[in-house]
């Protein structure tokens, strides 16, 4: 039973999740709480460690939930099943590029697709930041700390791209909020 669920949730999440990786968290997130998969704090802490280790979030997040319900199976059936809607797509696409991406009907999508992506990704980012860092922390013990540590990094971000006319890597911003982590609150 929980090989078929594995498999029919993370389908959803490969057939349905448009914008990469980052407009797929909040796909990837209703299916495992709606299946009871991970607890909301742990989903969180997963999703940023997908984010700092090679692959695409959704390949990782897929393989670790697929392993902590059902071991090396369920990781390989979850990751194989959330990577094959793509993989069938691009095949299909690369079968019909030169004719599809000249379809006007088909460029309006595509234009249509990007805001809606860019919303995705805004409200998924500011609600994990509120929701799962700043408020907590804030609501617990009054600790500023996490949203200090927000503006200060979004800053160096935006600010970098500003200055230098290129933003800082996402490779640098990982290491550097990292760092900035174990300052404000200790290597422990």
């Amino acid at each position: 039973m929980i090989y078929w669920d594995l498999f029919m949730g993370f389908l959803k999440v490969g057939c349905f999740s448009f914008g990469g990786a980052y407009g797929a968290i909040p796909l990837i997130r209703d299916v495992v709480l709606s299946y009871g998969w991970l607890s909301e704090e742990t989903l969180t802490d997963m999703i940023a460690v997908s984010e700092s280790t090679p692959g695409p979030i959704m390949v990782n997040l897929a393989t670790y939930v697929g392993s902590s319900q059902a071991g090396f199976l369920g990781a390989a059936i979850a990751t194989l099943v959330v990577a094959l809607p793509a993989f069938l797509i691009i095949l299909l696409v690369m079968a019909l590029l030169k004719t599809a991406l000249k379809n006007k009907y088909v460029q309006a999508v595509l234009r249509g697709l990007k805001p809606c992506i860019i919303g995705i990704i805004l409200a998924t980012g500011c609600t994990m930041a509120l929701h799962y860092g700043v408020l907590p922390a804030f609501r617990e013990s009054g600790d500023f700390r996490p949203l200090i540590l927000t503006a200060v990094l979004a800053l160096l971000y935006f600010g970098s791209r500003k200055v230098f006319k290129k933003g800082l890597s996402p490779i640098g911003l990982i290491l550097l909020s990292a760092c900035a982590g174990m300052m404000m609150y200790g290597i422990g």
